[in-house]
């Protein structure tokens, strides 16, 4: 088969296409014929070399994947059927999902009946599982809550955006780049912030009380001005890292953090992402009720599509079909 090999950090040109052999089946575990996969900020922190020290070399890149059910011995799972698989050490302490096959934990994969294109299928699995349980874990968003997104143009930005709005909130979005606010507009947010690395203040001039809840996207450098855009008894959920920087230095906490304001963190895997969540944003991106862009590309590709990642030239979720770009 053909697969995507690191074999140390490096700058994209590292990422290689090569042949090597095709897992064997085992039980208890998953082997997926893989259809398509998508990128995240988590394979680039591994290609730079930030990532913890529980990743490998050589290692297949890729915490997750959509494809078709080859073998599943010692499971409950429907040889032949659709699924996704993410997390849980795909890309990192296995081999993961930049391959033509990946073979993975059972408790990876989420089996799904879609008649959604390859590309659509292969942009869900992580973005939407993050941005669920984001706003409902570590948000805990109401409907007809207020929310903001810092990071707003990134793809678990976006579909954060998405899933708010289906739930009735009123959504603010940033992004560093003033031409991308059409590009939130375009998916249903409803106030744009352009941010300077200050917007507390901005985001007070809309909702001058403060927002319920706030999703941080960008990372340790701005979850302290992120914050004091929550009201009293608001949430702020850290969920990524754009900045690629993890840790807040000298953090004091009754400082830091405003008065009443909450503070959590969120990280999940397939277990965290509902079935019927999964199906259901599957069927409206097929019938055409949500807007949810993907920038496709062929294994050939990857090493322009992680350049592409690296400097956010992509307002849209980016995905390798490994039979082809149609």
């Amino acid at each position: 088969m053909r697969a995507i090999v690191l074999d140390a950090p490096g700058p994209p040109s590292a990422l290689k296409l090569r042949d090597v052999p095709k897992p064997e089946p085992k039980t208890g575990w998953v082997l997926l014929r893989v259809e398509a996969f998508g990128l995240n900020r988590s394979e680039l922190h591994t290609r730079l070399g930030l990532a913890d020290s529980d990743v490998t070399f050589p290692r297949v890149l890729g915490i997750e994947a959509a494809g078709v059910i080859e073998a599943a011995p010692g499971t409950n799972f429907t040889v032949g059927s659709k699924a996704v698989a993410m997390v849980g050490g795909m890309g990192r302490s296995f081999d993961g999902g930049y391959a033509e096959y990946t073979l993975v934990p059972q408790h990876c994969v989420i089996a799904v009946k879609t008649e959604l294109d390859w590309a659509q299928l292969g942009s869900l699995p992580e973005v939407l599982q993050t941005a669920w349980g984001s706003l409902t874990v570590g948000v805990g968003l109401r409907k007809e809550g207020i929310l903001l997104i810092r990071g707003g143009t990134s793809s678990v930005g976006m579909m954060a955006a998405i899933l708010a709005k289906r739930l009735g909130a009123t959504v603010l979005s940033t992004t560093r780049r003033p031409e991308r606010a059409d590009d939130l507009l375009a998916i249903g947010v409803d106030h744009v912030i352009v941010d300077d690395g200050n917007i507390a203040a901005k985001v007070r001039g809309v909702v001058p009380g403060g927002v319920d809840g706030a999703l941080e996207l960008v990372g340790a450098p701005a979850l302290r001005d992120t914050l004091r855009a929550c009201r009293p008894g608001g949430t702020t959920c850290f969920t990524g890292m754009l900045s690629n920087k993890w840790t807040v230095e000298q953090f004091y906490p009754i400082e830091f953090i405003p008065t009443g304001v909450r503070l959590t963190a969120y990280g999940g895997g397939a277990g965290n992402l509902p079935g019927d969540v999964l199906s259901d944003i599957a069927s409206a991106i097929y019938r055409g009720e949500i807007n949810w862009p993907v920038q496709v590309y062929g294994m050939e590709d990857i090493s322009r599509a992680h350049d592409d990642m690296e400097h956010n030239r992509v307002a849209a979720k980016q995905v390798v079909l490994t039979r082809g770009v149609q």
